[in-house]
């Protein structure tokens, strides 16, 4: 009989646990969380505070809750221990309290391992612990935050009767950062400029640079960080800026006149250092470049991964890893690659606030063959673990070597010199870029020395514009939550889903755009809740949240101060904004909305139609004229392929207008209620039927098929067959 029990979160690693554990253990899951905050009290917080205490009231989240706490004390009644393996973050340690709490536990002990294999399972139940107060408060604290600010903060919006559903500490502050780059892009005003070249018959093209006598460029150090973000479409070279056609015109006009000769040549060999290996935030990010996922399928596929006992855990903020992961990635490459086998051991560093007890996610066996692997696991399994793969084997490698070369030429007279410039690099050690390719394309510039006549061959200029700051893809949002400091590794990817799903923004072409709706939202919120807006304001929270995990502040003082210092006044002045926002005799605060126009013009007044948004048409808006034509909407038609009116609504007198019909004396054969006997025209032909003639029949499901139709043979129904006529 089974003496341990081991409770886990998530279903699909218990059959991997049950095969490692072996008979002497039972192994059971949470499903995640199992308790919420209930919806009780005063505003449905499900806590109260008072003075700086906090008192919590959580409830199971659904059914499928309850049921799992049945089971699982079911299962605790059949052993004489339990052992808590929920996952090992500040969320997991939460969640081992609530298990502890709900089943009665009273020093239940905790196990906690970042990879699910023998060694680090066994290793870990070897080593339990007690529960962690300190990150349980951390994990009290954000629920009791997030239901704070969200339940408080959100019938705000719903004054503005737009269709706003939520307001979110993270949330709200992630959707500012897209509405903020919005307007940005709306009041850009492109500007001209020119980049003019001239080409060497020596082969190769130079760039001007501007006037001058004495250079003082040289070869680029290498300061380039490693961008997971980034798209693989680098900038093409250009010129300092020339802002006038005729400056450019001048320039060419000079270069074809003078000669030109090189007056500096300089070559610097850089060294690049290997990437580190993924964090959640760097793995989502190039995932979503260079596999186009979404964070949410990001984290979804890698769980998986994990979950088969293949990576380690997904969610964490540290570039750490284990000596013994690091020797193993050495002795791989001393026997696949042993040129880039590095001295030393290659160590990164981790962000000031990353938690260095966790690793990055790195794979749990770096030998195991992909042949295999590509035969068991589905296709997106297998191409984000081969990525976690080559991007850690990469993090050990020797960095790559790349010679920078710089040519400067002058052309012009004494008192007008023109400089010209143009950069080359050549990669001469790929180093860690043989796993993870992230270096530029070789430009080779031939070899020439300081003071060589040059023959120029051809000179121009090209006409370009300013471009406005591009809108965010997915990958780079992230990028930028983190660099800010809104949210967690663990909250990324459902902050992007959250704003999906509330209509605030939307993916075009792998670009996030706010809807008018998320516009309209983060508008008023600049006016009723505007710190919550601000990413630093969220930042510092996030920097509280990380001090009561440290055990360096108590969590229910801090909720309690915030709420009384900033949260009760703030909510008051944005009361005052959502009265002046409903005020119809004063527009002082009011928000007035602004739809994005479309290209069809009204039928009446040919003004532009406006974009209304609807979650419930297939384009997510509709037209309609807002310049004071009544009823001129139109929706689109997939079948001809332009906007239409609506088809015109039956009559409510012909809708409500029975046809005419004849009760028989032939009873239904599900409730035996009288048939009646119904005409109808199908196909240009008249018809006739029996059907019930009771009033709500059509409603009821048993009567879907109690229906006779009139044959040469007489009434025949396809599920009860003839009629029979008594």
């Amino acid at each position: 009989m089974p003496k341990r029990l081991l409770v886990v979160e998530s279903p699909g690693k218990v059959k991997k646990l049950s095969q490692i554990l072996g008979t002497d253990w039972i192994v059971r899951a949470s499903c995640g969380h199992i308790r919420e905050l209930s919806n009780e009290g005063e505003d449905s917080l499900g806590f109260t505070m008072e003075g700086n205490s906090v008192r919590c009231n959580y409830i199971p989240r659904d059914e499928r809750a309850k049921e799992t706490i049945q089971q699982l004390k079911a299962a605790v009644k059949k052993v004489d221990e339990v052992v808590l393996a929920t996952d090992p973050d500040r969320e997991g340690e939460t969640i081992a309290w609530h298990l502890k709490e709900t089943l009665g536990l009273r020093e239940p002990k905790r196990v906690v391992y970042t990879e699910i294999t023998p060694s680090a399972v066994k290793s870990a139940i070897a080593h339990p612990r007690k529960l962690d107060s300190n990150l349980i408060g951390a994990g009290l604290c954000r629920d009791c935050l997030d239901k704070l600010v969200g339940y408080k903060g959100s019938p705000l919006v719903w004054a503005l009767n737009n269709g706003a559903k939520s307001v979110g500490r993270v949330q709200s502050a992630t959707l500012h950062l897209i509405c903020q780059r919005e307007r940005e892009i709306q009041v850009f005003v492109p500007q001209d400029y020119w980049s003019v070249w001239v080409d060497y018959k020596e082969g190769f093209r130079a760039f001007y640079k501007g006037m001058n006598n004495t250079p003082t460029e040289t070869a680029e150090t290498e300061t380039e960080t490693h961008d997971d973000a980034a798209s693989n479409n680098p900038e093409k070279p250009e010129s300092k800026r020339v802002l006038s056609e005729a400056e450019a015109d001048r320039l060419v006009a000079e270069a074809k006149q003078h000669p030109h000769k090189v007056i500096q040549v300089e070559g610097k060999l850089t060294y690049r250092q290997p990437p580190p290996p993924f964090t959640t935030s760097t793995l989502q990010q190039a995932a979503g470049s260079k596999l186009k996922f979404a964070p949410e399928k990001t984290m979804q596929v890698a769980q998986k991964l994990y979950e088969s006992g293949l990576i380690t855990y997904m969610r964490t903020d540290s570039v750490m890893l284990s000596p013994e992961f690091c020797e193993s990635a050495r002795k791989w490459l001393e026997e696949h690659d042993p040129q880039n086998v590095p001295q030393q051991t290659t160590k990164h560093r981790s962000s000031k606030t990353a938690q260095e007890a966790h690793e990055a996610i790195r794979p749990t066996d770096i030998f195991r063959p992909s042949v295999q692997l590509r035969a068991e696991l589905p296709e997106d399994e297998f191409n984000l673990y081969v990525m976690i793969w080559k991007r850690a084997v990469a993090s050990q490698c020797r960095p790559a070597q790349i010679r920078k070369t710089l040519i400067i030429t002058q052309s012009g007279n004494i008192s007008s010199n023109i400089l010209w410039q143009a950069r080359g690099q050549i990669v001469e050690f790929y180093g860690y870029a043989k796993y993870w390719p992230n270096l530029g394309k070789d430009a080779v510039l031939p070899i020439v020395q300081q003071g060589q006549i040059l023959t120029l061959e051809n000179a121009g200029h090209e006409q370009k514009q300013t471009q406005p700051p591009p809108r965010y893809s997915e990958p780079k949002l992230v990028q930028l939550m983190e660099r800010k400091g809104i949210g967690r590794p663990s909250t990324y990817a459902p902050t992007v889903a959250t704003l999906k799903k509330r209509n605030y923004i939307e993916l075009r072409k792998d670009h996030l755009h706010p809807t008018t709706l998320g516009l309209e939202v983060d508008e008023f919120l600049q006016k009723a809740l505007p710190d919550l807006l601000e990413a630093e304001f969220t930042a510092n929270m996030e920097a509280e949240l990380d001090k009561i995990a440290e055990g360096k502040n108590s969590w229910e003082y801090y909720l309690t101060t915030w709420n009384e210092s900033y949260f009760v006044p703030a909510l008051s002045q944005a009361k005052t904004v959502v009265i002046n926002s409903g005020n119809t005799g004063n527009n002082h605060g009011k928000i007035e909305r602004k739809y994005e126009s479309s290209k069809t013009k009204c039928p009446e007044c040919s003004n532009f139609l406006a974009k209304i948004p609807s979650s419930k048409v297939k384009k997510k808006y509709f037209l309609k004229c807002v310049s004071g034509c009544e009823n001129i909407v139109l929706f689109w038609s997939d079948f001809h392929k332009r906007w239409e009116a609506p088809k015109t609504k039956t009559l409510e007198s012909e809708k409500t207008a029975k046809p005419e019909t004849k009760i028989t004396s032939y009873p239904c054969p599900v409730c035996k209620k009288p048939l009646e006997e119904y005409s109808y025209i199908k196909d240009g032909q008249n018809k006739t039927m029996l059907r019930c003639s009771g009033e709500d029949s059509w409603k009821d499901k048993k009567h879907k098929d109690a229906a006779y139709f009139h044959t040469a043979k007489g009434w025949w129904s396809p599920k009860f067959g003839n009629l029979q006529i008594e």
